[in-house]
C-alpha cells in the first residue's frame, strides 16, 4: 500500500495537469514535494518507533498518509497540491524503519533476510499494480475519486494492524513459549531492557558504518527513482514504444525486482548462516550493485529497443537482489536503535531519489542523449558497490538506557537448540 499510494499519482498526472492547468515543471515539483518531505522525516519517525514501539507509530503513519491520499483528490490549485503532497510524504516517512523495527522484535537474525524479501516483494507488486488500477478507477470515477479509494485501503489496514500486532511477542495470545524462545534466540531480537531509551547520538554521527550504509543506499535510491519518474517517458519517447508496449515494459522491472527480492532475502540468510555476515550482507550487496551498473551500461550499447528495455528491467532486479541485505544490515548494526539506523539509511536513499530525476532532466534539457544519465547512474551504483565493502556488519552501535547497564554491542547470540547453529553468522 505504500507503493500503491505513492505511485498512483503518476497515472493520474495527465488528468491532474489538465484539470488544474499545470505545466510539466510544476508537476515535477509536486512529485519532488513528496520525496523531500519523506527524506526529512525519516529519522524522527524511526526514532519515535524505537521509543514507543512500531504498533503505535505505524498506526499513526498509515492513518496520516491515507488521509492525505484522500485529500489529494480535493486539491484545487498548484499550491494546495504541493502542500498536500508534502504532508503526505511527511506522514509516510517512517513506514519502512518501523516495519524493520517490528521485524527486529519478531524474527531471529536467521529469518530477517527472507522477511525483508517478502516485504519488498509487496512494495514492487504495489509499484507494478498502481498504474493500471489507477487508470481503471480514473476512467470509471475520475481522478479525484481514485485517491479516495486508495486512501480507504490504508485506513482498513491501520485498524487491523492496531488490533492484531503487539510490540512484544510475549504479549500476543497466539505466541507460545516454544515460539517465543525461537524468536529470542539471539541478542538482537531479545526483549529490550526496561527504562527510557537513550539514543547514542554522538556514536551515530561518528560511526563510519552508518556513513557507509547511508552512502550505499543513496546510490540505490538514485537509480530506483528513475523507474518511478522517467522510465515511461524514456520507453515511449526515447525508444519509440507504443503506449501499450511502454506500459508493459514499465511494469516489467517491478515484476523482476519482486522475484529478486524473494531470492535476495533467501540468499542473504543462507550466505550469512554458511559463511558469515560479511558474505551474506556485504559481498552479496557489492555483487548485486556491480551487476546493476554493468547492465545499465549494457543497455546503452544494445542495438534494439526491446533489448534496451529488458536490460533496464534486469538492472533494477540486480540492485533489488541486495535490498533485503540493505535493511537486514541495519538490524545487524543498529540492534536496539534499528529504527533510527534504518531511518537514516532511508533518508539518504530518498535524497538520492530526489537528486536522480533532476540530473536526468538537466542532462536531457542540455541536449544530451539518454546514454549520459544512464552512464552517470551506473557510476553511482559502482560507487555504492564499493561502499558495501566498507560496512562492518559485526560492529553494533553502542548506547545506554536509563536503569540498565551499557550495551556493549557484541552481537553474539546464545546457542539455540532448534535448527542449525547460527554462530557462523556471527563470525
Amino acid at each position: 500500500m505504500t507503493y500503491l499510494d505513492r505511485i498512483c499519482i503518476s497515472a493520474a498526472a495527465p488528468s491532474i495537469m489538465a484539470d488544474l492547468r499545470l505545466t510539466m515543471l510544476q508537476m515535477g515539483a509536486v512529485f519532488s514535494a513528496f520525496t523531500l518531505a519523506y527524506s526529512l522525516f525519516e529519522v524522527p519517525s524511526g526514532w519515535r518507533g524505537d521509543v514507543v514501539g512500531a504498533r503505535r507509530v505505524l498506526t499513526r503513519v498509515v492513518l496520516w498518509w491515507s488521509g492525505f491520499t484522500m485529500l489529494t483528490g480535493a486539491a484545487w490549485s498548484l499550491r494546495s497540491l504541493l502542500v498536500i503532497r508534502f504532508l503526505f510524504g511527511a506522514g509516510e516517512a517512517g513506514a519502512f524503519p518501523n516495519l524493520l523495527r517490528a521485524f527486529s522484535r519478531w524474527f531471529p537474525a536467521r529469518e530477517r533476510g527472507r522477511a525483508n524479501g517478502v516485504l519488498f516483494l509487496g512494495s514492487r507488486l504495489g509499484g507494478a499494480l498502481a498504474p493500471p488500477l489507477a487508470i481503471v478507477l480514473i476512467q470509471r470515477w475520475g481522478w479525484r475519486a481514485s485517491f479516495v479509494v486508495f486512501g480507504s485501503l490504508g485506513i482498513a489496514w491501520a485498524l487491523a494492524w492496531r488490533a492484531w500486532y503487539r510490540d512484544d511477542p510475549a504479549e500476543h495470545l497466539a505466541v507460545d513459549a516454544e515460539e517465543l524462545a525461537w524468536i529470542r534466540q539471539d541478542e538482537a531480537s531479545a526483549r529490550p531492557p526496561k527504562g527510557r531509551l537513550e539514543v547514542p547520538w554522538r556514536g551515530l554521527f561518528t560511526s563510519p558504518n552508518l556513513y557507509a550504509v547511508c552512502g550505499m543506499y543513496f546510490a540505490f535510491g538514485y537509480g530506483l527513482y528513475f523507474y518511478f519518474t522517467w522510465l515511461p517517458t524514456y520507453l515511449v519517447r526515447g525508444l519509440g514504444f507504443s503506449a501499450l508496449a511502454g506500459g508493459f515494459f514499465a511494469g516489467l522491472p517491478f515484476v523482476l525486482a519482486g522475484a529478486a527480492d524473494l531470492a535476495g532475502g533467501w540468499l542473504t540468510d543462507r550466505l550469512s548462516l554458511s559463511y558469515g555476515l560479511r558474505a551474506g550482507r556485504c559481498y552479496l550487496g557489492c555483487t548485486a550493485f556491480g551487476a546493476c551498473a554493468l547492465l545499465l551500461v549494457g543497455s546503452t550499447r544494445a542495438a534494439s529497443p526491446v533489448a534496451k528495455a529488458v536490460l533496464l528491467a534486469l538492472a533494477l532486479a540486480g540492485a533489488d537482489l541486495a535490498l533485503a541485505a540493505c535493511w537486514a544490515v541495519c538490524l545487524d548494526i543498529g540492534a536496539r536503535y534499528a529504527g533510527i539506523v534504518t531511518g537514516a539509511m532511508n533518508t539518504f536513499g530518498n535524497l538520492g531519489g530526489f537528486v536522480g530525476p533532476l540530473v536526468v532532466g538537466y542532462a536531457l534539457e542540455r541536449g544530451s542523449s539518454w546514454s549520459v544519465p544512464f552512464s552517470i547512474t551506473a557510476a553511482v551504483y559502482a560507487l555504492g558497490a564499493l561502499l558495501w565493502l566498507a560496512i562492518d556488519p559485526h560492529r553494533q552501535l553502542q548506547g545506554s538506557s536509563r536503569g540498565t547497564s551499557r550495551q556493549q554491542g557484541t552481537n553474539r547470540p546464545p546457542e539455540n537448540t532448534r535448527g542449525p547453529s547460527i554462530r557462523s553468522a556471527r563470525r
